[in-house]
């Protein structure tokens, strides 16, 4: 059997350990040793994009001018990859990635399956929490989509500030940082029923999709949520 080999690790100041393996040509993003995603499984990071994005895909008559994209957590960067396919030139992708050396590894390690993905001159990267990308001054109608993918569920978070990403203030705050007609989706690993009643309450209207994790696998696990503003 081969082995998985460490490349790397980030511990937070918090304890939060991150660390990427290399194992039978694929690569593994790991939480203090659990597995978080892989370039084995790509699927649901992909239709992520592909769902938040549907309205401003390029070619469609709706399209914004110059479409505004917002990324809660880089990851391996396979949102940011299927985003930049659908949503043409000219567009700005923004990612908000808290941990500097997921970054990085995307830089390195990950090119060979990605390729260059923040040198395109569409993407930009916010080196911080997504809550403190939100609060930033001249957010509100700015983005046309809001993609998250970051914990598992609301009470499943990778790191404890996390927390505030599931908030009515958070939500709130969201809302007003969306272009009219704009959406945010969140991707969670299990359908959360409790979680869209908040999206309701925050004046969302929400539609919930299954997701597989695989293309061909038979039953779907995973939830992706769009939500858009009543």
């Amino acid at each position: 059997m081969k082995p998985y080999v460490k490349l790397a690790e980030a511990k937070l100041p918090n304890g939060t350990l991150f660390s990427l393996h290399k194992h039978d040509g694929n690569f593994y993003l790991k939480n203090d040793r659990l597995d978080l995603m892989s370039t084995a499984l790509t699927h649901p990071e992909q239709m992520l994009a592909e769902k938040g994005c549907a309205k401003i895909i390029v070619g469609h008559g709706k399209r914004p001018e110059h479409p505004k994209v917002l990324i809660g957590g880089l990851g391996m960067g396979f949102t940011l990859k299927r985003a930049l396919e659908i949503i043409g030139k000219p567009a700005t992708v923004e990612v908000a990635e808290l941990v500097e050396e997921i970054v990085a590894w995307n830089r390195t390690f990950l090119v060979e399956h990605n390729g260059p993905l923040l040198e395109d001159e569409r993407t930009t990267i916010y080196q911080g929490d997504l809550f403190d990308c939100l609060a930033q001054d001249g957010r509100k109608g700015y983005y046309d989509v809001i993609l998250i993918d970051i914990d598992d569920a609301p009470d499943m978070l990778i790191t404890p500030g996390n927390s505030r990403l599931y908030t009515p203030d958070f939500l709130a705050k969201t809302r007003e940082a969306l272009a009219p007609d704009g959406c945010v989706a969140y991707w969670l690993a299990e359908p959360t029923p409790s979680f869209e009643t908040s999206l309701i309450k925050a004046g969302f209207r929400v539609e919930a999709t299954p997701a597989k994790p695989h293309e061909k696998s038979k039953r779907p696990r995973h939830c992706i949520y769009v939500a858009r503003p009543k």
